[in-house]
């Protein structure tokens, strides 16, 4: 990990680090992954347009909990959405394979691999750093009464352990993010499984919080604010899909 540069750098250097190994792991190209800018610019559009909807909104009818519980919505979804599609991401991705034509289903099952690595870091560095607090907080436990014994497993846990934990830690926050908006790499699979995830993912996230931080107005504000985000992000995903297939000649079942 190249401890010694980010004990020097600090925890803003473990930070960037742990950014663009996450970046690195998630957003890695391959040859059927499809990059278009105007659809990244839509999808960019969709969120600020919806944020600045959601803003509105709640400046003017307010929300129990107020703005606090609004940033601890948005904070809890960061993490709940790539557990979501943890869940649910196996179901679409094995009626994905099943929709395709028989002679394609072989080609798409072999690169499943690719996802596999995705959740395999994703569950593996928390898990790890878990692992070893806990290994650090049994021998502490064991020693007790060994102080010189104590005293050295507490400086290698402040000289190496700590920074790896801020390391995990800061990991599992931008791989979060990244987890979801590229769906654990499934466009290594499918170049349109990004997009039928997505739509799967809102409206799964949509109902499972249902009716968190929806603003105290009138009943059809507050049907507009629970549907208008996963509408509108569906609508972009269907868009999305045709974009593919026009420009691109992605098919679901090509």
């Amino acid at each position: 990990m190249a401890l010694r540069h980010l004990l020097t750098t600090g925890g803003l250097g473990i930070a960037r680090h742990a950014r663009r190994h996450a970046n690195g792991i998630f957003a890695e190209p391959s040859p059927g992954r499809v990059v278009d800018p105007l659809i990244g610019r839509v999808q960019k559009a969709r969120a600020v347009a919806g944020g600045l909807t959601t803003f509105v909104l709640i400046s003017v009818y307010g929300v129990d909990g107020g703005w606090s519980a609004v940033f601890e919505d948005g904070f809890t979804k960061v993490f709940l959405a790539p557990l979501v599609l943890l869940l649910v991401g196996p179901l679409v991705i094995a009626g994905f394979i099943w929709y395709a034509p028989p002679q394609h289903r072989a080609v798409l099952r072999s690169r499943l691999r690719y996802p596999l690595k995705a959740i395999g870091w994703y569950l593996g560095v928390p898990a790890g750093a878990l692992a070893a607090a806990l290994v650090v907080l049994l021998l502490n436990k064991l020693l007790a009464g060994v102080f010189a014994v104590q005293a050295v497993i507490s400086l290698a846990f402040l000289i190496a352990g700590l920074p790896s934990l801020i390391w995990a830690a800061s990991f599992l926050f931008f791989a979060s993010g990244a987890a979801a908006r590229y769906a654990f790499n499934t466009a290594h699979v499918h170049a349109a499984l990004p997009a039928v995830l997505t739509a799967v993912l809102v409206w799964v996230l949509n109902l499972a919080q249902m009716g968190d931080g929806l603003p105290k107005g009138p009943l059809y504000v507050q049907i507009a604010a629970f549907l208008g985000g996963p509408l509108s992000v569906t609508a972009v995903s269907v868009w999305e899909l045709h974009v593919l297939r026009t420009r691109y000649g992605v098919r679901v079942r090509g």
